[in-house]
């Protein structure tokens, strides 16, 4: 989004409501946040199980972009069998209510549709 001022500058600003999206958007994101909330830790096998259309290069490109941006919290024990485990950072805890306001939102939508 471009902003001019009145000096005919032009200066690029950031709309917070993009800024979001960019954050949680996309087809698993909030899925992931949503079950990480609801179990609080679940490891990479288990989300693979929750989340049954995605393909496993998919789930860890959208886990890595997650943890890349403070969401989720990606914790390593060092064994064999290596153990990963994932769960909401702070900041990730902060949007679940936004999250559960869309599922509501998107129950009624899809009672209405019938669907």
């Amino acid at each position: 989004m471009t902003k001019n001022n009145n000096s005919d500058k032009s200066t690029d600003s950031i709309c917070s409501v993009d800024y979001a999206f960019k954050r949680i958007g996309g087809k698993y994101k909030g899925r992931i946040l949503w079950n990480l909330s609801l179990k609080n830790v679940l490891r990479y096998g288990e989300l693979r199980r929750i989340i049954t259309d995605v393909t496993p290069k998919m789930l860890t490109q959208t886990l890595r972009e997650l943890e890349d941006d403070e969401l989720v919290f990606r914790k390593v024990y060092h064994e064999v069998p290596p153990k990963v485990e994932y769960s909401l950072t702070d900041i990730g805890m902060e949007l679940i209510p936004f999250i559960s306001h869309l599922r509501e939102w998107g129950s009624k939508q899809l009672a209405k549709e019938k669907v």
